[in-house]
């Protein structure tokens, strides 16, 4: 495989994450548009995103265990050097209680969800209803194949316009906590393309994973709106079995806001507040983002590891924190 020259140049981006993270999301931490601050004489480097005063961080510290709490204060020093403040998202438990030991104010807004694929199997009643969407779609004449995204440029393109039509004309994909397709780094992705009668229909894009948990990453799926039932279910499992093959140990169906939120995962500096929004939100919030959807598709491959995921704000939550984060995801 021939290794892009924007990849060998950032190469040591890539490396910091082989080595050190533990976010099953963390290699989104490459997508375009990132910064990284690096703080001298330690390995590795912290990602984030300006947003006017606001320096939003993706994840915690890329570094090793014993320099995790060097680098952030390094990092918060030199964002309130420069006048700015710093806000957390998509946080590990760990990353959280880093976060909360520096005085930030740290709030759960959801979890991810993980598969482990040793013992999983679609096997027995739980799993009636979900062999059926998938039957269902292989006799409509689903075929999966693993795609080339330059070969598939256009088909992408239509199916992400068709999508996000049929979302509505206020919809607007997300960013920084999402992936992508294409860019340097697509030779270390997997996109799997489903067709029926020759004509693309759906996609799924999976990233890799490194860390406590290995494997893969499901990330960007779009599909078209008269897309038969089950294509989804169907290419995903085709992937279970591909990856499954090829020693992969686990399956991360990512980060989804409003979920899993229980008293137990809450941290001493939380705000309150914050908390009582986001449960709100969890409740009646469906038309901010469709949560309830996403992790009803979660559930249905039975996870065998939930985490909980989190935000940190430097300074306390003030609306002009939030509205710095809703902007930077592309939520509003």
């Amino acid at each position: 495989m021939t290794v892009p020259e924007a990849l060998r140049q950032r190469g040591w981006t890539l490396s910091a994450l082989q080595r050190y993270a533990d976010n099953p999301s963390a290699f989104l931490a490459l997508n375009e548009g990132n910064e990284y601050f690096r703080a001298e004489g330690l390995d590795g480097y912290v990602c984030y995103r300006e947003h006017g005063k606001r320096w939003i961080q993706f994840g915690g510290p890329f570094t090793e265990e014993a320099t995790r709490a060097r680098l952030q204060r390094s990092f918060l020093d030199h964002a309130h050097a420069d006048g700015r403040r710093v806000v957390g998202v998509q946080l590990l438990r760990a990353d959280a209680e880093l976060f909360a030991e520096m005085g930030l104010t740290v709030n759960q807004v959801g979890a991810s969800y993980a598969v482990e694929l040793a013992s999983h199997s679609l096997r027995g009643k739980k799993f009636v209803r979900l062999r059926n969407k998938i039957s269902r779609a292989l006799r409509a004449g689903l075929e999966i194949v693993e795609a080339d995204p330059e070969s598939v440029a256009d088909d992408i393109e239509h199916i992400d316009r068709q999508w996000l039509r049929e979302k509505g004309k206020h919809t607007k994909e997300l960013s920084f906590l999402v992936g992508e397709v294409g860019g340097p780094w697509q030779p270390l992705r997997k996109l799997f393309v489903g067709r029926i009668a020759g004509e693309p229909i759906a996609y799924i894009s999976y990233a890799p994973v490194y860390g406590s948990r290995p494997g893969w990453l499901h990330d960007l799926s779009r599909r078209m709106p008269d897309c038969p039932p089950g294509v989804m279910e169907a290419i995903n499992a085709h992937v279970i079995d591909h990856i499954r093959e090829r020693d992969a140990a686990w399956l991360h169906f990512g980060f989804t806001p409003f979920t899993t939120l229980d008293g137990s995962h809450r941290l001493p500096t939380e705000s309150r507040v914050a908390a009582k929004i986001i449960t709100l939100l969890a409740e009646h919030g469906d038309r901010v983002y469709p949560a309830k959807s996403q992790l009803e598709y979660k559930l249905k491959w039975n996870p065998t590891a939930v985490l909980p995921e989190y935000f940190a704000f430097d300074g306390g939550i003030s609306p002009r924190s939030l509205w710095s984060v809703l902007r930077v995801t592309n939520i509003v």
